[in-house]
């Protein structure tokens, strides 16, 4: 029998089968439902949302939001070695150490598993800065924002270019930080295009995993395929609420209320601007641009297009940052679905403490459907006033003495009401949590409470969405999850080969 089934090779999968594998004794097998990631679009930085709908993309949409002008939001989620650290803007920014007064870990407990993936990582500055996010810069400071040394969790606050998940100007994604690395290892394997269906569970102990029409038997079952999907085939191998599994006819192996429940995630809505000067990623797809990437990995194709943040409190009496403006040299319009319309940029504002929180259920006992995800977006009425606020702050950067000659027209929202106009464009920054989260589902091991050899080890265990972005919070469970599985066993943090 194996000593580790893992589901899922998104961020905390691809570190997990990499940590547990270098124990030469441990058999490890690595499942994705999705394929590998060769394609040429995921190595290219600025041509992610290229992959969006595409076979890499699970392509989830919500249910209709009936704060969001009863829209359905577009969901990518990655479908591919890497997961969604194959798919996202590779920003690298953990959250404030205040997000932990939520866990049942704490900021001490987490930073040592931080340090090791920042040091795995080595994190890199944008290649080649757009010289408009340079003024995005110049010009929030202008507005009253403090620059910020780093955007690290003791120091949130302040704006600067954003720091990234890169190596020499391509993505690098915990497929290509963690997994890579150790494919030579013989206790490893990994399968893609394997789509697990169930977990096997006998008298109270997961046993195996359904792939294939098989069961493939381990010691631990590691569930990580992140927000969305882990609560899924938890409740399609009859663990949740009674009531949900009832509904499709699941047999209840095990109740437990709160899976699927407690779903946040971050709202943002942009400012779009007419660029009087054309140096945007409007041009990024022209044949100087396309050159420079592959002979030097410079020019815009090494873009992660929103270039710079800045972390701001929309009260005083906020304890940490609660709004975040993201600031990319080009019209983001229709979630990047569509071309740019001309030369322009974005300013977004992000709502990163909302009150709002939603649900994934079943659509049905298939387990090749898509589930149900409703996040109720500004189902409390304060995430609009944050996001508003936002949009208004974005509007006085925007006016700032750095922005002239170089601000143009305000093309969105214009003359819109605000409020309105983020109802009817608003959408998410890729950043859903809690879906299994830590306290209620898992205990402060990522056990799953009430089953034996079965643990989740992904973003849907966060409690409360950060302050940041989920990549690097993901990983740093990964880390903690490894340890704890080990047995406690501590390693010196060490670069990973990534010629390899």
């Amino acid at each position: 029998m194996l000593d580790y089934a893992i589901v899922g090779a998104g961020s905390a999968g691809c570190l997990l089968a990499a940590r547990l594998s270098e124990d030469a004794g441990a058999d490890v097998l690595l499942l994705e439902a999705g394929g590998p990631d060769t394609k040429r679009e995921i190595h290219i930085p600025a041509a992610f949302s290229k992959l969006f709908k595409s076979d890499v993309d699970w392509n989830y949409e919500t249910a209709p939001q009936p704060n969001l002008a009863g829209r359905t939001v577009y969901w990518p989620r990655g479908k591919v070695l890497g997961g969604s650290s194959s798919l996202n803007a590779m920003m690298a920014i953990a959250g404030s150490s205040r997000d932990y007064d939520d866990w049942i870990w704490s900021w001490s407990d987490v930073a040592p598993f931080y340090e090791r993936v920042r040091t795995d990582l080595a994190l890199e500055e944008l290649r080649d800065p757009n010289p408009l996010t340079l003024a995005f810069v110049d010009a929030a400071q202008q507005a009253g924002i403090e620059p910020s040394p780093g955007l690290e969790p003791m120091h949130l606050d302040g704006v600067r270019t954003t720091p990234l998940t890169q190596r020499r100007g391509r993505r690098y994604s915990a497929a290509d930080a963690y997994l890579r690395p150790a494919l030579a290892r013989p206790n490893l394997t990994v399968r893609t295009n394997a789509h697990v269906t169930r977990v096997a569970v006998e008298h109270g102990r997961a046993i195996g995993v359904e792939v294939d029409g098989e069961v493939v038997g381990a010691r631990e079952i590691i569930l990580c395929g992140g927000t969305v999907n882990s609560p899924q085939l938890l409740l399609l191998s009859g663990i949740g609420p009674r009531d949900e599994l009832e509904r499709h006819s699941i047999p209840v192996v095990h109740e437990l209320a709160a899976v699927g429940a407690h779903l946040e995630d971050h709202l943002a809505g942009g400012v779009l601007y007419e660029s009087l000067r054309p140096l945007t990623l409007y041009a990024a797809e022209k044949p100087l641009q396309i050159l420079r990437f592959f002979t030097t990995r410079k020019g815009m194709l090494t873009s992660n297009v929103a270039e710079a943040a800045a972390f701001v409190r929309s009260r005083p009496d906020a304890a940490a940052p609660d709004l975040e403006l993201l600031f990319a040299p080009v019209l983001f319009e229709e979630e990047g679905l569509v071309p740019p319309r001309g030369h322009g940029f974005t300013i977004g504002a992000v709502l990163l403490q909302p009150r709002s929180s939603g649900t994934v259920r079943l659509r049905s006992a298939d387990p090749f459907a898509a589930p149900e995800i409703d996040p109720r977006y500004l189902s409390q009425p304060e995430d609009l006033q944050v996001i508003a606020h936002g949009i208004e702050l974005a509007r006085k950067v925007a006016s700032m003495p750095a922005f002239e000659g170089i601000a143009g027209a305000e093309l969105e929202p214009g003359e819109a009401p605000v409020n309105e106009w983020i109802r009817s464009r608003a959408h998410t920054l890729y950043h859903p949590v809690g879906t299994c989260r830590m306290g209620a589902v898992v205990d402060a091991e990522l056990r799953v409470r009430g089953i034996e050899g079965l643990r989740v080890v992904d973003a849907s265990v966060i409690p409360r969405v950060p302050r940041g972005h989920t990549h690097l919070p993901t990983l740093m469970v990964a880390e903690r999850a490894a340890e704890l599985l080990r047995g406690g066993a501590r390693r010196e943090p060490q670069l990973l080969d990534a010629s390899v």
